[in-house]
């Protein structure tokens, strides 16, 4: 089973987005295996989803208001371009486990940040 990181952040209220997040990956076919809170602004979803369903996890995510760091972009457009080179029905049931940690922003951490020089992606 392959195994991924994705980081991604998010202006969304961690109250509003997270029953949004767990019915998007519910509603795409994935199973939530954990949920759990990193720190005040940071937490952490592990997921399983079948290949053949990557396009819809990635869309759903981007639709509840959850941005992906350029690395995340970049891991789920090549699943999404392995899931369509894929012909075979068991090549499509593979299981792929993803680790999405979300970051909980606010203007007070984006001020902070840019007056820090830090960056996020």
């Amino acid at each position: 089973m392959e195994s991924l990181d994705i980081q991604a952040f998010t202006y969304e209220q961690r109250h509003g987005l997270l029953p949004d997040l767990t019915t998007a990956f519910s509603n795409c076919g994935g199973w939530l295996l954990e949920r759990k809170t990193l720190s005040p602004t940071n937490m952490e979803f592990r997921v399983e989803i079948q290949l053949r369903a990557i396009l819809d996890f990635y869309a759903a995510i981007v639709a509840t208001g959850v941005e992906l760091t350029r690395a995340g972009h970049d891991t789920l457009t090549e699943l999404c371009t392995r899931r369509k080179h894929l012909r075979l029905a068991a090549d499509l049931g593979q299981i792929v486990s993803i680790r999405l940690e979300i970051s909980f922003l606010d203007d007070i951490t984006v001020h902070s940040l840019l007056a820090s020089g830090s960056g996020l992606a």
